[in-house]
């Protein structure tokens, strides 16, 4: 019979090994933790990331609890029938508050469609958009918080010799803008 000798660690090596996990767990809990679960940053390192974003406390105009209800986008459901014509391009589009959320499935029955998802900052002269997901595809879901405020939607171009038809299903805060040509 073999005998298996299990090399045992000495009591100093166990307590510098528990000492560095216990330092790395703190860095870890200081700059990762913190920032993204809190909302608080003391080192910093939490801002340079960009973990402090994934905890800003939403405006309550965007939730619909504002008393001002003449500024309120309260979450809605939408769904859309938009006819793409053939070898050309449309835009769809929703007004939206920064942080808002818009959750989207849309799908053009088999019918492959370019697409660019993207936002168009408010007030912006120079044309910037903000490009989310840019395919070739027949459907797509998925949720966006988007960064800032402004128009957000998809442009579709349809490459085929005739008309494709596309069906949106959205929910979220914001307000229907609609078709741009």
């Amino acid at each position: 019979m073999t005998e298996i000798t299990v090399p045992v660690q000495s009591t100093k090596t166990l307590i510098k090994a528990s000492a560095t996990a216990i330092v790395i767990a703190g860095i870890i809990f200081t700059t990762i933790v913190l920032p993204s679960e809190y909302n608080m940053d003391p080192t910093g390192a939490g801002e340079i990331l960009g973990l402090t974003v994934l905890t800003k406390e939403v405006p309550k105009e965007i939730l619909g609890t504002s008393p001002d209800q003449s500024t309120t986008q309260n979450y809605q459901e939408h769904e859309a029938t938009i006819v793409v014509p053939a070898n050309r391009g449309i835009e769809y589009k929703f007004q939206m508050q920064q942080y808002a959320n818009i959750t989207y499935k849309w799908s053009s029955q088999g019918e492959l469609l370019y697409f660019d998802f993207h936002g168009e900052p408010k007030g912006d002269t120079t044309g910037y958009f903000k490009s989310y997901s840019i395919a070739t595809t027949h459907e797509m879901k998925g949720s966006m918080t988007v960064p800032f405020e402004g128009v957000h939607g998809w442009y579709w171009k349809n490459t085929s010799d005739k008309e494709i038809t596309v069906t949106l299903k959205t929910q979220g805060n914001y307000k229907v803008v609609g078709l741009l040509h």
